[in-house]
């Protein structure tokens, strides 16, 4: 039993490590808003024919 204690303890670690960094990751880190341009050909309007 102690031995399955030990696991859970680890994964919930693991987990809580996980958590929080992601957690960070969407409280600290702030988008840049930049625009953007993609050109498509005209060919991917046209239905091709089999």
């Amino acid at each position: 039993m102690p031995t399955l204690i030990k696991l859970l303890a680890t994964v919930g670690v693991i987990a809580g490590i996980g958590y929080a960094a992601m957690f960070a990751l969407a409280t600290l880190v702030e988008p840049r808003p930049r625009e953007m341009v993609v050109t498509v050909p005209p060919d991917h309007f046209v239905k091709q024919q089999h």
